[in-house]
């Protein structure tokens, strides 16, 4: 099949994106249940099968539109329901949970650049290097993406819960209710703010140019190892 068909463009950043997606929600289930929740392994939400994470708007709608547009791909599963007041220290618990989901994309993404390296792959080739090389390429350029767009420090993202945990009690209530925007707030900054003022668009004047030197970053430290 064709790098410009369709179907392939689609395939190869789905599959990767899928993948990183359901990685991210298990990790922030699992470290859950490491701190004393184990709601997310009742539910059974501790399992990579993706059928059981699936958000049918964000897992494939979203992305094969984006796709289709050439447009950055992102994404969202199901999130993985955690229960603070069931963890031993609820507010430091509840930042560890939440960064367990970037961390994991982070870890992710330096895998596949040390697999790249070693089997000689380019992953950052201007041209299609096969659907297994372009699925790697596009499974760290993923992984990076979600790690450092969900360390935001807003709700709803991972980083919004990491400043919650840090503010003070009463100031923490009071930002904890911004996460009923959820998603205006994502709506907002993927969609409108880029139309309305391209300089103030926080994907490519923000996370883009952290999300490229991490991953530049992860190929020259792959690269030395090998």
């Amino acid at each position: 099949m064709s790098p410009d068909n369709t179907i392939y463009q689609i395939a190869v950043w789905l599959i990767p994106l899928v993948i990183a997606i359901v990685f991210h929600e298990v990790a922030h289930g699992y470290v859950a249940r490491l701190l004393g929740d184990h709601t997310a392994e009742r539910l059974g939400r501790l399992t990579l099968n993706p059928i059981r994470h699936v958000d049918p708007v964000g897992t494939l709608a979203v992305p094969m539109v984006l796709a289709l547009a050439h447009a950055p791909i992102f994404g969202w599963a199901k999130p993985v329901p955690v229960v603070a007041a069931r963890m031993r220290h609820p507010r430091r618990d509840m930042a560890l949970v939440a960064l367990a989901g970037p961390g994991t994309n982070l870890v992710l993404a330096t895998i596949t650049v040390l697999v790249a390296a070693v089997s000689g792959l380019n992953l950052l080739a201007p041209v299609s290097i096969g659907f297994v090389g372009d699925n790697l390429s596009n499974f760290l350029l993923i992984n990076v993406f979600l790690a450092i767009f969900n360390l935001m420090p807003i709700p709803p993202f991972d980083g919004g819960h990491v400043v919650e945990a840090a503010l003070p009690r009463p100031l923490a209530a009071q930002y904890a209710r911004l996460h009923r925007y959820a998603f205006p707030v994502m709506l907002f900054l993927l969609v409108i703010l880029p139309m309305v003022a391209p300089r103030a668009n926080v994907v490519a004047q923000v996370v883009g140019p952290i999300a490229d030197t991490i991953v530049r970053g992860l190929l020259m430290f792959a690269t030395a190892l090998t």
